[in-house]
């Protein structure tokens, strides 16, 4: 059977000459078709100092259809609310996913604030893609002794239509990778000695909120009541960190999501982590299930563009869009980051079958609590 294959398209967007804005980076973009059907990338504008923006861009295809530039409209969050700002003029909105989720009738915007306590989800609403409300930052109740609140967190998206909670209420269904104490790549890439896992800790989640609305007012969506453990750590490429990409977008097989994980570089290599990309495809009827994922990674640090720039060795997954246009419904472009500084954009054609998770034994060794990497690994 076959599995997904990725091909690069190029690069798409880089750091405009003397725009104050992206002088440190044009990155990890939103990909969202707008009312009007045009492709619509938010790519996060680093100015000096980290400060981060959201702005607005409109794709350009040519006569093939394919993705070769972008036309920039300029801004569509920066930081004003209390949470996106820090003392000394720091602060940032960044890394954003949009998904139009039917049942609300708007797009929803997840983000990261880089808040006075650190990066934390944030949600905003728009009908148009260019008028944003903000919602404020996700909030979570605990999952028995596991506190979500007041963690780092961030690389969050939603699903666009309702998905049942574990109670089989029709909620708003957030994919997020709380960054508990630990288990960033940095502190374990520093503690080679620790080869015990927690799973829950280390993983990506799917978490709930009543998709009711009270008084037709989304404001509520942000505090999440229900969660699952979706998915830890198995392959190398992701031993250090398996973390959120693209938002979840259906296909023949259900859900896809492009995910990105972090590895170590060999030791003759400057910079010692790598960001790669891998894929996963979650049941349709129940998204708490993975049908599939992929055993290597789809895509890895290889260009120049993505080997060296503001972090080295980068390839992040932030962006998808289905190429309906084209009338090929099996095919996806996706947008990423490239060492933190510019943006690519590579074609994902989805085949006819899948190799299912079920039938893949080294998966279902890591379903267990505090395994040793070496027994997740690939």
């Amino acid at each position: 059977m076959s599995d997904i294959q990725v091909q690069r398209l190029g690069q798409i967007m880089e750091p405009q000459l003397g725009n104050p804005l992206e002088v440190e980076g044009v990155l990890n973009p939103a990909a969202v078709r707008g009312p009007d059907g045009g492709l619509y990338l938010f790519p996060r504008l680093v100015a000096r100092g980290n400060y981060s923006r959201i702005g607005i861009a409109r794709v350009q295809f040519n006569e093939a259809g394919n993705p070769y530039g972008v036309e920039r409209l300029g801004i569509a969050l920066e930081p004003e609310a209390a949470y996106e700002r820090r003392s000394y003029g720091r602060g940032g909105c960044e890394d954003p996913r949009i998904t139009f989720v039917e049942p609300l009738g708007h797009y929803v915007m997840t983000y990261t604030a880089l808040s006075p306590n650190g990066p934390r989800i944030a949600l905003a609403v728009s009908k148009d893609l260019f008028r944003w409300r903000r919602l404020g930052l996700a909030t979570f109740l605990p999952y028995g002794s596991i506190e979500f609140d007041g963690i780092d967190n961030k690389d969050a998206s939603v699903f666009p239509v309702a998905i049942p909670d574990p109670s089989g209420r029709p909620s708003l269904a957030l994919v997020h990778r709380p960054l508990f104490p630990g288990t960033r790549p940095e502190e374990k890439e520093r503690d080679p000695e620790c080869e015990v896992m927690d799973i829950h800790r280390e993983s990506i989640w799917i978490s709930y909120r009543d998709m009711a609305l009270e008084d037709g007012d989304p404001f509520h969506l942000c505090h999440f009541s229900s969660h699952h453990r979706l998915a830890a750590p198995v392959a190398s490429w992701e031993q250090l960190k398996i973390g959120g990409g693209t938002p979840p977008i259906l296909t023949r097989h259900g859900w896809l999501i492009v995910y990105h994980g972090v590895s170590e570089m060999p030791a003759l290599d400057n910079h010692q982590l790598c960001y790669s990309a891998g894929v996963m495809v979650l049941s349709e009827e129940n998204p708490r299930l993975i049908r599939y994922r992929s055993r290597e990674t789809v895509l890895a640090p290889e260009l120049p563009q993505e080997r060296w720039g503001s972090v080295p060795n980068v390839v992040f997954p932030t962006g998808i869009d289905r190429r309906d246009d084209l009338g090929t419904p099996d095919r996806f472009d996706i947008y990423y980051g490239m060492a933190d500084n510019r943006i690519g954009v590579a074609r994902l054609d989805v085949p006819e079958q899948l190799l299912e998770a079920k039938d893949r034994s080294h998966l279902l060794t890591c379903r267990q609590t505090d395994l040793s990497k070496s027994e997740c690994n690939l």
